[in-house]
């Protein structure tokens, strides 16, 4: 009678596969993966360094080299599941992070007046953090997964913040090149760009967008540390937009440090799209305030220096304005563009630049981009600009003005 069983239930197992194997296949048919990614490099050509111009192979000047998955599964009565992995590589050297051309150089008004032992252990506990992705993750751009429904979308991973999505949408430039706004608020950062633990809430409805957004600081000090709350909305047809975000963070110790407002508008009249963006940057309290205070203390600097000579330089309070347009040229596109960095501190460290770049597409796939910016410092400014996959960091000195020629061949797949 066991032997018979046996049988009997085994017989039932294999009847069941080809049913399995049948749904898996059913199920498969509903879930679509696909690979993207974009290949930028070139050259560029940078005045104003200190030891002298540099000329070199960068990648990233128009948008960061990236592969990436992107996929998603129809699971009925509108609701679907999606997941992004993007990563960001160096085309020039098949590495995950870069550093600026300036290397560990810190501006000139971070350090000024400060003993020269303090100067230097300033410049070794901030100089190596300056960079892009230096922790080397292999997804740094997104990895995150969700669920999109009739009411909105739900998302949880590494995610763009809403301050910095309204940025790139209102700016001409959209991140692209040495000419673009935010290359003016780069050291230090004026925009969180994206955030680890991150859950959003996002929506679009008849033009309408909107997104809600908490990256969670996770630590064992309090659900307040560490954290970056962020909040957008706006209105976009392919004629004209407009949209306002917001970030904030606050430091390992609880306390309110970054914030960014940001807001923009465009509008397309057929032969030129215009852009224009404002944002107010902020910083009370270092976001990294509480880690350094501790490092440079242990490396015998004195607290009462520490707190009311060192920490207060790396607060922030400034305004970043921009205007911008794109032209159809031929089958070509220009751009063109300001910029002004507005510094409320009394170190009023004020810049603009003035960028045009021209993108000529070679295929559907395939474009060359020339571009040229000029930045020009105040005497306590020193922002030397980037591109969108790169630190440009700072200039030789306060008040040394920088021009950027940069040539790029991009390939999106």
């Amino acid at each position: 009678m066991k032997r018979n069983a046996l049988l009997a239930r085994s017989a039932a197992a294999l009847a069941a596969i080809p049913l399995a194997l049948a749904v898996t296949q059913a199920t498969a048919q509903t879930a679509n993966v696909t690979l993207y990614g974009i290949v930028d490099v070139g050259v560029q050509h940078v005045t104003g360094i200190r030891g002298g111009d540099i000329t070199q192979l960068a990648s990233g000047i128009m948008e960061g080299s990236r592969w990436g998955l992107r996929g998603t599964e129809d699971l009925g009565g509108g609701y679907k599941a999606i997941f992004t992995l993007e990563n960001r590589f160096e085309a020039d050297t098949g590495g995950l992070s870069n550093r600026p051309l300036s290397g560990a150089q810190l501006p000139d008004r971070f350090l000024a007046g400060l003993p020269p032992a303090v100067q230097a252990a300033l410049n070794g506990a901030i100089g190596p953090s300056l960079g892009v992705n230096l922790p080397n993750r292999l997804f740094d751009r997104q990895a995150y997964v969700g669920i999109v429904t009739p009411f909105g979308a739900v998302l949880a991973g590494r995610q763009y913040t809403p301050a910095f999505e309204i940025s790139n949408r209102y700016d001409a430039f959209a991140n692209a090149t040495a000419a673009s706004p935010g290359q003016l608020a780069s050291i230090p950062a004026g925009i969180d760009i994206r955030e680890s633990n991150a859950l959003m809430y996002r929506i679009e409805l008849q033009g309408f967008y909107g997104s809600a957004y908490y990256a969670f600081g996770e630590s064992a000090a309090g659900t307040k540390n560490g954290r970056l709350v962020g909040i957008n909305g706006g209105y976009q047809t392919g004629k004209f937009g407009a949209g306002i975000g917001y970030n904030e963070r606050t430091n390992s110790a609880g306390q309110k440090s970054l914030n960014s407002l940001v807001g923009g508008a465009n509008f397309d009249a057929g032969f030129v799209n215009l852009f224009a963006l404002y944002g107010r940057i902020k910083e009370p309290n270092g976001s990294s305030a509480p880690e350094l205070r501790a490092g440079l203390i242990a490396g015998g600097v004195p607290s009462i220096l520490v707190d009311s000579g060192i920490l207060p330089r790396f607060m922030q309070d400034s305004r970043l304005y921009h205007v911008g347009a794109r032209i159809p040229l031929g089958v070509g596109l220009l751009t063109i563009g300001y910029s002004r960095l507005d510094d409320k501190r009394a170190t009023n460290a004020d810049s603009e630049s003035y960028g045009a770049a021209y993108t000529y597409p070679l295929s559907k796939r395939t474009d060359i981009n020339v571009a040229v910016t000029q930045v020009n410092n105040n005497a306590n400014a020193q922002v030397a600009p980037g591109g969108n996959g790169f630190l440009g960091g700072v200039s030789a000195f306060g008040g040394k003005d920088v021009t950027a020629y940069q040539f790029s061949l991009r390939h999106k797949f």
